[in-house]
């Protein structure tokens, strides 16, 4: 019997899910491994046979070799169905309604996690680990994610959706570990094999990095049912035409070659008429932005209408802003950012800290300008969030 319990451990055959296996069971834990099978490379198209980043037969075998050679058991599932219905699905469906998606956070909530629970009930684990960059501990009766030690790599923003009763049996084994030390520890430990590896940016089951040619793939008479459209600019008037309103993006430069004399950006995108709205990159400014799905972590309850602040990320790679946080009805929140935000996007998730800590996310659905609003921070008192 192990003297610390049995954990199942997600491996992706990378380098951080890898040391995430072998630390855990240095340390004294029964690990079990398993990889999941999310795509088919056929149904994704565009890889011209080149297999890149996690499930694929290369990074299925890096993950069962480690396993064996430690002495633990890997299994490799198959969650294809589950994974199409949910990311997939919905990754397609919110471009087509003018939305840019997360298919990362998405995973981690609908999916990862609860996939990884059944199958460690099963298979009697107490416990299981990924190899995100973030930590989780108890506080005040919740489990609340924090961010990595390693903040360049921190992936705390991706992860604000998975569940109280899943956090409380989540292990992050790596997220008190800097990049560079957890491929020291690779090296050293023997993990020839994946030390080196490199990061995988692009997302997982669209391997070529080409949403716009997988959208039009997953879409019955793409060109029929959207084709192209116009261009306009803040006042309505067409400025040029554009190949249909799904391969744009808010706060979009490249690929517009529109002939206007500055720098334009794409600042808003209407599905019904198929107009995409192109302005300076001022255009892109916003104050405030309403979301819904709301999953708290840090809170015990939602947020009330008294303005509490915090700091708050708006994409993936975003250092965060001050904001000032605030409940509305039927479940949703309301962040306001005094000095304003650019490119705040529907369909990306907000997330709100308090220092390092994860206090609550939701996917951003509006978003507003209050022109009487200063864009700057006031000085008055505002309720904490603690």
């Amino acid at each position: 019997m192990s003297r610390n319990g049995r954990v199942l451990v997600a491996m992706s055959g990378g380098v951080d899910s890898s040391v995430s296996a072998v630390m855990l069971h240095e340390a004294g834990y029964e690990v079990i491994g398993i990889t999941m099978k999310t795509w088919d490379y056929h149904r994704s198209g565009g890889g011209g046979g080149k297999e890149t980043g996690c499930c694929t037969v290369e990074s299925m075998n890096d993950a069962r070799s480690i396993a064996v050679n430690r002495g633990f058991k890997h299994f490799i599932v198959d969650i294809r169905e589950e994974f199409g219905g949910w990311v997939i699905d919905r990754f397609v469906d919110d471009y087509m309604s003018g939305r840019t998606p997360n298919p990362c956070v998405l995973c981690n909530t609908h999916i990862k996690w609860a996939a990884l629970l059944r199958r460690a009930d099963d298979l009697g684990c107490e416990h299981i680990a990924t190899g995100h960059y973030a930590n989780v501990r108890e506080h005040d009766g919740r489990h609340v994610i924090s961010k990595g030690r390693d903040h360049a790599k921190d992936q705390s923003y991706a992860l604000w959706g998975v569940r109280q009763e899943h956090l409380a049996r989540t292990l992050f084994p790596v997220g008190g570990f800097t990049k560079t030390e957890i491929r020291d520890y690779a090296a050293r430990s023997g993990l020839l094999n994946v030390a080196g590896k490199r990061d995988s940016y692009e997302i997982c089951f669209i391997p070529d990095n080409d949403y716009r040619r997988f959208i039009a793939e997953q879409v019955g008479d793409f060109e029929q049912k959207v084709g192209e459209g116009d261009f306009v600019d803040r006042h309505g008037r067409i400025v040029g035409r554009h190949n249909g309103y799904p391969y744009y993006t808010i706060g979009q430069r490249r690929g517009l070659h529109l002939p206007m004399g500055e720098p334009v950006y794409v600042t808003r995108i209407d599905p019904v008429t198929n107009q995409v709205t192109v302005g300076p990159k001022e255009d892109l400014m916003a104050t405030t932005l309403t979301a819904g799905e709301v999953n708290l972590v840090g809170l015990h309850a939602m947020p009330g209408p008294e303005e509490a602040r915090v700091t708050a990320k708006i994409r993936y790679n975003d250092a965060g802003a001050p904001a000032l946080l605030s409940g509305l009805p039927d479940q949703e929140i309301r962040v306001h950012f005094p000095a304003g935000r650019e490119a705040i996007t529907p369909g990306q998730a907000v997330v709100c800290y308090d220092g390092d800590d994860v206090l609550a996310g939701g996917w951003i659905r509006k978003v507003s300008v209050h022109p009487d609003q200063p864009l700057h921070l006031q000085e008055h008192d505002e309720q904490s969030v603690h």
